[in-house]
């Protein structure tokens, strides 16, 4: 279990991670106009809610875990005093026009239904919610036995879960799109095709309807 400054430390320190969040921050700020506000779901330590708040949007912040909050209210301490940053305990404590859930927050989850439902009433008519994702097809896990012992759970029903601490959950896009339904529907995936075998994230981003 990583603290809150050994977790923060590591990801701006990991290239790979840095080019992920790079590319899902611009995508995130490309969508949003000026001034509209963004909830960060399962928002870490705060280094995505920074950049948010830097761009001029009201920015709330879920965050489940101690550790993570705790290293949050130190990274964001000056948004944080002057309101530019906002926690929540709940997700439904704030209206938004954006929920973003970067770095595999929804694969913590073993059925979306519910969570889209209460993101509904979250997020603006026209809005959105972007998610980057664990994608199931990534070649890079087929050195491991989990990911070979589940090809079979993935052809049958688009889904799989790997035996460990944190119960991490894969789902093809389709699924996530079944469960997201009626309140969203699936704007954009990112990337297609041969990528979501090579790319070891993929970006989902749903449209209130």
């Amino acid at each position: 279990m990583h603290t809150g400054e050994q977790y923060h430390t590591f990801m701006l320190t990991s290239r790979r991670d840095q080019t992920v969040r790079d590319r899902f921050q611009k995508m995130a700020l490309n969508l949003l106009d000026e001034g509209e506000g963004v909830l960060d779901f399962g928002a870490g330590t705060g280094i995505d809610a920074k950049t948010y708040a830097a761009n001029g949007h009201p920015t709330f912040v879920y965050e489940p875990s101690a550790a993570m909050r705790d290293y949050l209210a130190e990274h964001c301490r000056d948004e944080i005093a002057r309101n530019a940053i906002v926690t929540v305990a709940l997700p439904l404590n704030c209206k938004v026009q954006a929920v973003t859930a970067n770095f595999a927050v929804l694969n913590h989850f073993a059925d979306h239904a519910s969570l889209f439902e209460e993101l509904s009433r979250v997020v603006h008519q026209g809005g959105f919610v972007l998610a980057s994702m664990l994608s199931p097809y990534y070649l890079g896990d087929a050195r491991y036995g989990w990911w070979r012992k589940n090809l079979l759970n993935l052809v049958r029903t688009g889904r799989y879960a790997i035996p460990s601490e944190s119960r991490i959950h894969r789902f093809t896009p389709r699924v996530v799109a079944r469960a997201a339904a009626p309140y969203f529907r699936l704007e954009r995936l990112y990337p297609r095709g041969v990528g979501l075998a090579t790319d070891l994230y993929m970006f989902l981003l749903f449209r209130r309807i």
